[in-house]
């Protein structure tokens, strides 16, 4: 039986390692990572969350329809809970906001209609 069976003399080294397929494929995932993280940035145009200057605000929206609004000036970055309470106090109005139909939120900032002046008039809705 020992004919036909080619065995290597144990002092030669293993002509081919059967784990250096799994190196290769650790690179390529790292490849294709690094690739979808600058992919997603471009799309979404979020350049500025990676730089150190600039403003940026998001609002997120947890499991539990808590609110948050993260706010980002320069190298702080504050966060606000929405606790759904009515604020008072002493101020003007300034405009008004509407929501339209795609989702889109749009501010409308109220003028005078005869010199263009801001004004405390109210805006008819569109």
């Amino acid at each position: 039986m020992g004919r036909f069976i080619k065995l290597a003399p144990p002092d030669e080294p293993a002509e081919e390692d059967p784990l250096a397929g799994v190196a290769n494929l650790f690179d390529a995932s790292i490849v294709f990572i690094v690739g979808l993280m600058i992919t997603l940035f471009s799309v979404y145009n979020m350049g500025d969350l990676m730089s150190g200057e600039g403003e940026m605000t998001m609002v997120r929206t947890d499991a539990s329809g808590q609110q948050e609004i993260v706010v980002r000036k320069g190298q702080v970055i504050k966060a606000y809970k929405l606790s759904g309470a009515t604020g008072t106090g002493n101020g003007e109005r300034l405009g008004a906001a509407y929501r339209l139909a795609n989702g889109q939120i749009i501010y409308v900032p109220e003028t005078d209609q005869k010199n263009g002046d801001p004004t405390h008039a109210p805006v008819p809705a569109p």
